[in-house]
């Protein structure tokens, strides 16, 4: 091995000892910007202009799509890791199009919330909607993130870069998608039980 492949082999050691912690730093920041928002939100209860109102129901399919998303993308993992390819492609293109799902819903519910007078902004909009809509939309753009990282993630899998001894880029895909779910699922219990 030349002198120039070993310190590339070095390079390369050291961007896959820092990538993790990189990402866990970044998802602890996201997790203080959705905390300080949530605070924000039940310190806003208190005003005598709060109004209280049931999530729309696109708000509860959307919240079993993300699971199933984040099943299918364990799966997906889990095939990689036996060298199953062809079922690691599949299931990783299941929590794709499940993400996409997702983002539609969250979409409908925001619409639904519109058909029953409670808009986000305007003369018509009350504390309690703008913020369960600007935290749900802010929600809906790290999910968007989320889908672009899936699809690096399904090309360089068609691309052969995965296999069961080399799935850095793939597990940083996983653990970034599933901290998302998991964050949605908090902010739907959060907000149908804190009302």
């Amino acid at each position: 091995m030349t002198q120039e492949q070993l310190v590339q082999e070095e390079l390369n050691k050291g961007k896959k000892k820092s990538a993790k912690p990189m990402l866990w730093v970044s998802m602890i920041s996201m997790v203080m910007f959705f905390a300080g928002l949530t605070s924000a939100y039940v310190i806003s209860m208190k005003r005598e202009d709060w109004v209280s109102f049931d999530l729309p129901e696109a708000f509860h399919i959307s919240t079993f799509l993300i699971i199933a998303s984040s099943i299918a993308l364990i799966l997906s993992q889990r095939f990689l890791k036996k060298d199953k390819r062809q079922a690691s492609i599949l299931l990783i293109v299941i929590t794709f199009f499940l993400g996409i799902a997702f983002i539609w819903q969250q979409y409908v519910g925001f619409n639904q919330l519109k058909s029953v007078g409670l808009f986000f902004t305007g003369p018509e909009s009350t504390v309690s909607t703008s913020f369960i809509i600007g935290i749900t939309f802010m929600h809906v753009l790290h999910l968007i993130a989320g889908v672009v990282v899936l699809l690096v993630v399904i090309y360089n899998h068609f691309k052969y870069k995965y296999k069961s001894d080399n799935m850095l880029g793939f597990e940083l895909g996983a653990i970034f998608w599933h901290f998302v779910d998991i964050l949605w699922i908090y902010l739907f219990f959060f907000f149908y039980f804190i009302k």
